[in-house]
């Protein structure tokens, strides 16, 4: 059986009150990702994790966004 991992989002989204946020969670191996403001009618996109990890770097090397 695959575990699924709770959904996780940014820290920097904690004082969101609209829950407009992008979420993660480990689907098994597979990264998923996924929109939180569509509630239970949002899509899931399932991403590799080599995929996950280059976002992540890229999101890391970006410069900041007012």
């Amino acid at each position: 059986m695959t575990e699924i991992g709770p959904w996780r989002k940014s820290s920097r989204s904690a004082n969101n009150q609209n829950n407009n946020c992008v979420e993660v969670r480990l689907n098994g191996e597979n990264p998923q990702v996924s929109d939180s403001k569509l509630a239970d009618d949002r899509p899931i996109l399932t991403v590799s994790a080599s995929s996950y990890n280059g976002l992540l770097a890229w999101v890391k090397d970006s410069p900041a966004q007012s």
